[in-house]
């Protein structure tokens, strides 16, 4: 008997939104609406969760990864954040899987529309996609648009996005040795008061000095300790050594 071909589920959104639905958890849906500050005036409000955790998208997607870019853009824009998650998890694994530059480009466009529309609106969703995709496309090429991204002003809370994917976007140079343009943005982000920005950039201050050059994450914090925000240093001298750490926390008391 010749064993059955495994059917391929139809490449849509509506499809995926079918598959996700039945794995959803109305439990894990509330936990996350509150993990995720959903609430009144909080950095996710009026947020929506079906309960699908970011391992078992991870699974349903690898069925779907012949999903066009049209598709993308109907997950993407979805009230639902489990959809929006996927849809950057697809934009992902398509930009890896790029045959060509004129495709890569593609995707990164696309990125940015989503981004600059207001569709990559939590930090989950910043921080698996950032990196890969305009990090990756950027790796070789200017990155003007990052500073863009970094000084976004006027946009309401979605100056809060574009401000950590320009950031988190660095996490793909820093992969590959090349701490330049975390170092050159980071001081833009001194001034911002949100929390997410001061962890992000604390958090690529760090990666500096652990992934490229210890030395220049020293530099940085010889220049900036004094006024840097409290989370934004807490997060880039985690692993630096005791000594190292009470001695830059004290330029920052002595301001």
């Amino acid at each position: 008997m010749v064993p059955s071909t495994p059917q391929v589920p139809e490449q849509t959104a509506r499809a995926v939104m079918v598959a996700l639905e039945r794995i959803a958890s109305p439990e894990r849906a509330q936990s996350s609406a509150r993990f995720f500050k959903t609430g009144p005036g909080e950095y996710g409000e009026g947020d929506t969760f079906i309960g699908v955790t970011v391992p078992a998208q991870r699974t349903v997607l690898r069925s779907f990864r012949n999903l066009p870019l049209t598709e993308l853009t109907t997950l993407v824009d979805s009230p639902v954040h489990e959809h929006r998650l996927s849809a950057m998890i697809g934009a992902v694994d398509r930009f890896r899987r790029a045959r060509d530059d004129g495709e890569r480009e593609t995707i990164a466009d696309w990125y940015l529309d989503a981004a600059r529309r207001g569709r990559v609106n939590n930090w989950d969703i910043v921080d698996v996609s950032a990196g890969p995709v305009l990090g990756g496309w950027l790796y070789d090429r200017p990155r003007e648009v990052l500073f863009a991204l970094a000084r976004s002003d006027g946009h309401g809370l979605n100056d809060l996005w574009l401000r950590r994917i320009a950031i988190i976007a660095t996490q793909e140079f820093i992969g590959r040795g090349d701490a330049s343009t975390t170092l050159e943005l980071a001081p833009i982000y001194l001034d911002y008061p949100d929390d997410l920005l001061q962890k992000a950039t604390g958090w690529m201050l760090r990666e500096v000095g652990k992934r490229v050059d210890r030395d220049l994450l020293t530099g940085f914090l010889d220049e900036y300790a004094a006024r840097m925000p409290r989370t934004m240093l807490g997060y880039a001298i985690e692993h630096l050594t005791v000594d190292r750490r009470r001695h830059y926390r004290s330029l920052k008391n002595e301001r």
